[in-house]
């Protein structure tokens, strides 16, 4: 049904009739939405933060979401988790949320809001009333990773299938995501490299595979009606997730504190230390920009001494310079 504005008639004013707003609640929209989510890339990510916020808000209607509204989730969401986990036989706590986990929740809702919007589920109002919440303030400086002696030992203490993921993690660096949906049309043993066309910053990405990883997929047993190369025998499907065979693994070696994305850190730490470039160690991560990779930087202290040791070769033309400068071809 169609209607006009009333102020606007009065006035005499010739104008096309605006659209009457239907009355949806949260959970109407998020029918819509994941229909038309199915075609994006992270889906199931998606998906999981819809439901979560349907758990939420799915009865609340959309003319009802305002800032006061969201900045109040926000705070209570940080004093309050939605899990509680248990300490003992009879106590059980609920772990207040991360401002990284909010942030993801309120950036799917915004998103739902604004194809709401475009829809013409809502009015410019309602939607700006949701785009006005800031989202928190991340503390993404967490750089836990393993010794040589640790990542040895970790190895060591996972069993069957899991010691072949985290072998793969530790000399490849991928996310777990891409690990366990890895299929072998994507590993190139011939020629010595792993192509991932689907990414999380949706670049194709290549990877080398080294001697520690062509063993891991050399042996493992490849079956012709399964296309994944980390898969669940009983049912031919990838893994959903190692999340427990980990945790076991980790407390065996006597490792705290440290998730299966710590070992991409691993990977991306050990090389800077090893002297590659932050440039290259960007590559093989797939970061879409720089920033993200120089928070390994500092591990590579060395780097600023050569470059200091270049400069007094160059500066004074001392015949004893120092390796750094012999490197860089300066005559000594």
């Amino acid at each position: 049904m169609l209607i006009a504005r009333k102020k606007d008639v009065q006035d005499g004013k010739e104008i096309e009739p605006t659209k009457k707003i239907p009355n949806l609640t949260l959970k109407q929209l998020a029918d819509e939405y994941l229909k038309w989510a199915e075609r994006q890339r992270g889906y199931r990510t998606k998906k999981n933060m819809v439901l979560q916020l349907i758990e939420i808000f799915g009865n609340n209607y959309l003319r009802q979401f305002n800032t006061r509204m969201l900045e109040q989730f926000q705070s209570e969401r940080l004093l309050k988790g939605m899990r509680q986990i248990k300490v003992s036989e009879t106590e059980w706590i609920t772990p207040p949320n991360k401002p990284a986990t909010i942030n993801r929740l309120m950036a799917t809702l915004k998103h739902m809001m604004h194809k709401a919007y475009e829809w013409e589920f809502i009015t410019e109002d309602n939607w700006k009333r949701v785009r006005q919440v800031k989202l928190l303030e991340e503390n993404n400086r967490r750089l836990r990773f393993l010794t040589k002696e640790e990542c040895a030992e970790l190895i060591n203490q996972c069993k069957g299938v899991t010691r072949a993921i985290v072998i793969t993690a530790l000399n490849s660096g991928m996310r777990k995501s891409e690990i366990l949906s890895l299929k072998w049309e994507n590993v190139d043993l011939k020629h010595g490299f792993i192509l991932l066309d689907k990414t999380k910053n949706g670049e194709r990405r290549e990877i080398p595979i080294n001697e520690s990883l062509k063993a891991v997929f050399q042996g493992i047993t490849r079956r012709l009606d399964v296309p994944y190369v980390f898969y669940d025998p009983e049912t031919g499907k990838p893994y959903g997730n190692i999340k427990r065979s980990f945790a076991t693994a980790c407390r065996r070696a006597g490792i705290h504190d440290f998730r299966f994305h710590d070992i991409r850190h691993t990977f991306a730490s050990h090389l800077v230390m090893a002297g590659i470039d932050i440039t290259t160690v960007r590559e093989l991560l797939g970061h879409s920009t720089l920033t993200m990779t120089l928070r390994y930087a500092h591990l590579a202290p060395s780097h600023k001494v050569n470059a200091v040791d270049i400069l007094d070769a160059a500066l004074t033309g001392k015949t004893n310079c120092t390796k750094s400068a012999q490197i860089a071809g300066m005559k000594c």
